[in-house]
């Protein structure tokens, strides 16, 4: 149906005669609807949040308010939101984005995630918030849309680059914002010149490692908030202890970052249920292994350490890293037999018995049972396919190496069709699976933050079951003694990484999974190493105990 439209070429003057001699310039209704409108949308004061009245199909939880209430009234817009895992970091910042959108502060938007979760925040944004988001696609221009998300890859590449510093953004939001803590890179230097009025970093890890990661992200929002850099180190130091300890520091760090975790919002979280599983090698698998970490020349080497990581994730892990080792022109006539020999057993290995467990697991489950696996590897990921597909086991592949619309597709399938996701450490990061509630850690990672981080996929707000997580490890080989030596004995499952990581900062240690490594790759054999791993784990577990019991004589006192 066409509808006529006309033009009254002469309304210009028609209005400016009315307005000139007192005439009528519209309808007594059509002045009381504009005024009706302009009520509706009139912010009364500057306290308070007009957003949440406006989006009442949402139910925001009383923290997520008040981080968006603070940032908005004592932050000014420029605010790292570095809640724990799982407590919505993203609905936060979405809230504070349409606040200030509903006060007609902010039009102008640009959202850097990782590719992985650009389509993600597209979604959430459209949504739960109604605001019209877009993903940057290839061949549009950076001005012809008000609120684009995109990569730091992909905005930062030349012809993009000049353009996006060229503009003016009323708001920017950095996701996973730990991977700008090097002020040395690329990517860093690209967000600090970022033009903006208003800006959130979002980050569960603020501090990973020292200090000055925390001086780099706080310079992106408020340069010279902590004064220079030298100015910093020299007062500060450069030790993550000192966030705490240092009273002046954690009051100018509160003025710029929001930080809950799940003990302060009071929300009944579902439990975890964890269980460890040790697995025994077959007599063939375990004369390899034995093979390898018994040979002299490579005992001591961070590459034997590697392959016997590998061996006991799967043979084609191991085999792949030894098909590297011979490209080199390097390799020595005694290192090149003993690979020979070694890739030689590998080529006569059975199937492996962890995955072999992965299929009985699966198989005890009713068939609608969805499971997420991690793995550490690609080439055990593609095996894992393969075997669980020769058992009747749907199951899709989900890595680092996968467009973002592929991946997108991926979690599809996994929802939808296949009953198993087997996940790459890609997996741990950023995207949510709150409708799976088993994950099985087919190699368990070292580093006990990656392990949060998968963790967090499933059990998060909204998820509705207890959580079931189950650590595979290999008997009487490394990962079975990081397993019982360090994640038992420190009781790591039961507590809060942010525990642990305040005990490390104590102990003088920077990075457990190169502590770790570095222990077992210094070590002449197996029990120097068994004694090594049980020294670190009861010098941590007697200072949990020591910072517990302080604790408790605070809050007695």
């Amino acid at each position: 149906m066409m509808i006529p439209i006309t033009y009254q070429e002469d309304y210009s003057e028609v209005i400016t005669d009315r307005l000139d001699n007192g005439g009528s310039v519209s309808s007594w209704e059509s002045f009381v609807m504009a005024y009706d409108t302009a009520q509706h949308l009139l912010v009364p004061e500057f306290k308070g949040l007009q957003c949440p009245s406006h989006l009442p199909q949402v139910d925001f939880l009383p923290h997520q308010v008040e981080c968006a209430q603070k940032v908005i009234e004592d932050m000014n817009g420029r605010a790292i939101l570095a809640d724990e895992v799982g407590l919505g970091k993203t609905i936060e910042a979405g809230l504070i984005l349409k606040e200030y959108m509903i006060r007609g502060l902010v039009k102008k938007i640009l959202i850097l995630a990782p590719a992985s979760l650009v389509n993600q925040w597209v979604n959430e944004l459209q949504q739960k918030f109604y605001i019209p988001a877009a993903a940057y696609r290839k061949g549009y221009n950076w001005d012809q849309h008000d609120i684009f998300v995109t990569s730091i890859d992909t905005a930062k590449r030349d012809g993009h680059r000049q353009q996006i510093l060229e503009q003016h953004y009323d708001m920017v939001i950095i996701d996973e914002a730990h991977k700008l803590k090097n002020h040395k890179t690329k990517n860093y230097e690209f967000c600090q010149q970022l033009n903006k009025t208003y800006c959130l970093l979002l980050t569960a890890t603020p501090v990973q490692n020292k200090l000055s990661e925390l001086f780099n992200l706080v310079t992106i929002l408020k340069p010279g908030h902590l004064g220079t850099y030298e100015q910093f180190t020299d007062h500060f130091g450069n030790h993550r202890s000192k966030l705490k300890e240092d009273a002046y520091l954690k009051q100018l760090i509160q003025h710029v970052m929001v930080r809950n975790s799940r003990q302060q919002t009071g929300l009944d979280w579902t439990k975890r249920k964890v269980q460890n599983i040790t697995i025994d090698f077959s007599e063939e698998e375990k004369q390899v292994y034995d093979f390898l970490s018994t040979n002299k020349q490579e005992r001591t080497s961070f590459l034997n350490l590697t392959l016997l990581r590998e061996l006991c994730s799967s043979r084609e892990a191991c085999y792949m890293t030894l098909r590297e080792q011979f490209k080199k022109e390097d390799l020595s006539e005694n290192r090149r037999k003993f690979f020979e020999e070694l890739a030689s057993k590998i080529e006569q290995m059975p199937h492996h018995s962890k995955a072999k467990r992965v299929i009985e697991l699966i198989q005890q489950e009713p068939e609608n049972e969805k499971f997420i696996i991690f793995t550490e590897y690609r080439a055990t990921q593609l095996y894992l396919q393969w075997f669980l597909q020769q058992h009747g086991i749907s199951s899709v592949p989900f890595r680092g190496g996968f467009k973002r619309s592929k991946k997108d597709w991926m979690k599809q399938l996994f929802k939808q069709h296949a009953q198993v996701l087997i996940a790459t450490e890609a997996g741990g990061e950023g995207i949510n699976l709150q409708f799976c509630h088993n994950m099985i850690n087919y190699d368990l990672p070292w580093n006990p933050m990656r392990l949060e981080q998968r963790i967090g996929r499933i059990h998060r707000f909204g998820q509705e079951e207890d959580v079931h997580i189950y650590n595979f490890a290999i008997k009487d080989t490394v990962e079975d003694q990081v397993l019982t030596l360090l994640y038992e004995k420190i009781q790591l499952f039961e507590r809060v990484i942010g525990d642990l990581d305040d005990v490390l900062q104590e102990l003088n240690i920077s990075n457990i999974e190169e502590e770790v490594s570095s222990i077992f790759a210094s070590s002449e054999s197996v029990g120097e190493a068994k004694i090594k791993m049980e020294n670190l784990s009861s010098v941590i577990a007697y200072t949990q105990q020591k910072k517990e019991q302080e604790y408790e004589a605070r809050n007695y006192s």
